[in-house]
């Protein structure tokens, strides 16, 4: 049983990384989340570079962090990594959820993105 899952997983990872490519001006946002932690990355592909990242590991060492929603976390990570990539004027992505579906924190994050001001 838990190999047709991973199967499964692995056929949409593929079917969506297919079409999905990032640029310097135009970077894929790359998402993993654990049961935990969720992580984002704006990734140049052609150049196999990353250009920026943040964490929910990164927003829990700020001191001003209060305790929040796994949901309203990621909504934050988004909003603090259109941040970062705002200040290297970049203002447009292109969004990659991996292998999870566009639902709870992965769309969180990607609403995020999309309040920081980037362009989806």
């Amino acid at each position: 049983m838990k190999n047709i899952n991973l199967d499964r997983k692995s056929r949409r990872k593929i079917r969506i990384s297919s079409t999905i490519h990032g640029t310097a001006d135009k970077p894929r946002v790359s998402v993993f989340r654990s049961n935990r932690f969720i992580y984002a990355q704006a990734i140049d592909d052609i150049n196999r570079k990353t250009i920026a990242s943040f964490s929910s590991l990164i927003l829990k060492k700020d001191k001003d962090y209060k305790k929040m929603k796994k949901s309203e976390e990621a909504k934050e990570i988004g909003k603090q990594l259109a941040k970062i990539l705002i200040e290297k004027k970049i203002d447009k992505a292109v969004f990659d959820r991996n292998v999870y579906t566009y639902l709870g924190r992965v769309k969180s994050l990607c609403d995020g993105l999309r309040d920081g001001g980037i362009k989806i």
